[in-house]
C-alpha cells in the first residue's frame, strides 16, 4: 500500500497496515510485555515509550520544535515518533515517514503515529537508513542521531546501545543517505552535542554539505555549550545563521525561549492539573 492508494484507507485500516509494516519489514522478538506506565502526554498527542530503548527527552523536543519541515519529511531514528509526531503538528500539509532499526520502537512508534490526529499522513519502516530505498525524495531529513563516539563505552543494554552509540548510524553515513534521500535542495537537521560538532562538520564537508544554520544551546546560565542544533544543505552559499540560547534557567526551569519554542507542545499546568483530576495523568509534558 503506498502513494495514492494509502490514502483511500480507512483511519483503522491504515493504523493496522502501519503495525503491520513495522513487524514485515524486519521481525524482532516478540512483544512479551503489556503497555504500564511510560507515556508522555502533549497537547495534541501522547508518546508511549516503554518499549523504546530512547526515552522522550529534551534533544528530540527540541529538534521537533526547531527544525524546518517541507511536503515529505523523514525522521531518521524515530523511536517512539516523537520528532515525527511533532514534526507532523508543526507542518500540517506534510507527509511525514519514520524509519527506526529497533522494531519494539518501530512498532511503538506506529501506534504512537495511529493514535495521533496526523495518522494519515504518518507511516513507520524498520530497517537502517543505510539500506532504504524511498520512492519519492524527502524536502526534509530529521535526525536526533546516536551520539556516543567509537571509543565510548557501550551499555551492556543491546537495544540501548545501538540507539545510542554512532557505530550504529556513523555521520559519514547519515550524509550518504540523507544526500541519497532528499530532494536537491533539501535540508538536513540534526541535535548533537557540543563535543561531537568538529567531527560532524568535517564529515559534512568532506560529503560536499554545508552548514547553513547551527544554534548552540547551554543547558543553564553560565554554564558551557552542551548540544548544537545543525541544519545542514547541499545548495546555496554564505556564512550560517548563528546564535546561542539557553534552555533552562538558574531554577531549572523552562527559560522564555524555550517556552515560545515550545508553547503548541507542553501541556499548561491548567492542562495538566485537569488530566490529573480526571485521573488519566501518568507523565506530562509541562510548558
Amino acid at each position: 500500500m503506498t502513494g495514492d492508494a494509502a490514502r483511500h484507507v480507512s483511519p483503522s485500516k491504515r493504523a493496522q497496515y502501519i503495525r503491520l509494516r513495522c513487524v514485515m519489514i524486519g521481525r524482532s522478538d516478540n512483544n512479551k510485555k503489556k503497555m504500564g506506565k511510560g507515556e508522555f502526554k502533549f497537547k495534541r498527542f501522547t508518546v508511549r515509550h516503554d518499549r523504546c530503548a530512547m526515552k522522550v527527552g529534551t534533544d528530540g523536543v527540541l529538534l521537533g520544535a526547531w527544525a524546518r519541515g517541507g511536503r515529505r519529511i523523514l525522521d531518521v531514528g524515530t523511536g517512539s515518533g516523537l520528532v515525527a509526531l511533532m514534526m507532523a503538528q508543526r507542518f500540517p500539509e506534510a507527509r511525514v515517514t519514520g524509519v527506526e532499526v529497533d522494531g519494539e520502537a518501530c512498532r511503538q512508534a506506529a501506534e504512537n503515529m495511529a493514535a495521533s490526529p496526523f495518522a494519515e499522513r504518518m507511516d513507520a519502516r524498520r530497517g537502517r537508513i543505510q539500506a532504504q530505498d524511498f520512492p519519492r525524495p524527502f524536502d526534509a531529513i530529521v535526525c536526533n542521531p546516536p551520539f556516543y563516539m567509537d571509543d565510548s563505552p557501550h551499555s551492556p543494554d543491546r537495544r540501548r546501545a545501538m540507539a545510542r552509540h554512532n557505530d550504529s548510524l556513523p555521520f559519514r553515513d547519515l550524509f550518504a543517505a540523507a544526500a541519497k534521500a532528499l530532494t536537491p535542495d533539501g535540508r538536513l537537521s540534526v541535535v548533537i552535542p557540543a563535543q561531537a560538532g568538529h567531527e560532524m562538520a568535517g564529515e559534512a564537508a568532506l560529503a560536499g554539505w554545508r552548514l547553513s544554520r547551527e544554534l548552540a544551546l547551554r543547558s543553564k546560565p553560565g554554564k558551557e555549550v552542551s548540544r548544537l542544533l545543525l541544519e545542514f544543505t547541499r545548495q546555496g552559499g554564505g556564512a550560517a545563521e548563528q546564535g546561542e540560547e539557553t534552555v533552562y534557567d538558574d531554577s531549572g526551569a523552562r527559560s522564555p525561549w524555550y517556552r515560545r519554542l515550545t508553547k503548541d507542545f507542553y501541556l499548561s499546568p491548567e492542562e495538566l492539573a485537569a488530566l490529573k483530576a480526571a485521573g488519566r495523568e501518568e507523565s506530562g509534558a509541562t510548558g
